[in-house]
């Protein structure tokens, strides 16, 4: 009972920051998924570190994917040029040559995982910029509605697919990967999520609700691989959770593995619409 309230107390909290940070200003947004990049890069690091022996610099790379997602937000918000890009570039060269002079056991293995930490997580993240300064906003105009989206399908997909999964779950959707997944729990949160975007639809008028119901499938679709994905990864490493920063959901990659993929669908169909 204890671990289900502080489980409950730490999601609502989770739920919270990332809704007002989202709905209260552009800085804010800057500023909570500024840390959040930081926090999963670090989980991220410390994890190869740890179980693949490979002496990754945890504070240096992560400030690096700061980087990255910060220089997106500058340029998509019509703050800077893309110009802004090279200070990114700038960590990527610095990484290449230092690893001239650093020594390690294995030099592919370091720059593969370092270089994998940037993909998977700082990239995404980055992606997220697009969605609030989307082509058909005015130059630096703030638009919250569908990063808001994406979060919110995630979270009402995932309540769906646990409840349905647990009371009708039969059969398994990846088992050789995740065995308490089942068909049955994805086709309910499915159902779930797109009900709640007739919710969008309803209070973003500009946009047809024909539109949300896509967005949320791709969101479901992408979204459920990107669960998966964390999933594989956390096999391979021999771990059941990323980390335990959060009482009772683990750590912080265990809260974004969704969001690390399902901006790459929602971003897909947003771009698809506005061209």
């Amino acid at each position: 009972m204890k671990n289900l309230l502080l489980r409950t107390l730490t999601g609502i909290l989770y739920v919270a920051l990332i809704t007002g940070s989202i709905l209260l200003n552009q800085y804010t947004f800057l500023f909570l998924f500024s840390v959040a990049v930081f926090l999963c890069l670090q989980e991220f690091y410390r994890l190869i570190n740890v179980y693949k022996k490979i002496k990754i610099n945890v504070g240096y790379n992560s400030i690096g994917g700061v980087l990255l997602f910060v220089a997106t937000y500058l340029y998509t918000s019509g703050t800077f040029s893309f110009a802004v890009v090279v200070v990114y570039l700038f960590y990527l060269a610095v990484l290449l040559i230092s690893s001239l002079y650093i020594k390690h056991s294995d030099t592919v293995a370091y720059l593969a995982y370092t270089f994998l930490g940037q993909c998977y997580v700082a990239l995404p993240f980055s992606l997220l910029n697009l969605l609030v300064f989307p082509n058909h906003s005015p130059e630096g105009v703030y638009y919250h509605s569908f990063l808001l989206s994406l979060f919110v399908f995630i979270w009402v997909n995932d309540t769906g697919a646990y409840a349905v999964g647990m009371l009708f779950g039969k059969h398994r959707l990846f088992p050789r990967i995740s065995p308490k997944k089942s068909w049955e729990g994805f086709f309910g949160g499915l159902i779930l999520t797109v009900a709640s975007a007739f919710v969008f639809a309803r209070f973003n008028t500009g946009i047809s609700f024909y539109h949300w119901i896509n967005i949320s499938f791709f969101v479901v679709l992408f979204g459920t691989w990107g669960d998966l994905i964390e999933s594989l990864l956390k096999r391979t490493l021999g771990i059941k959770d990323s980390g335990n920063a959060l009482p009772g959901h683990g750590g912080f990659l265990d809260r974004f593995d969704s969001m690390l993929l399902a901006v790459y669908g929602a971003l897909l169909y947003v771009q698809l619409i506005q061209n």
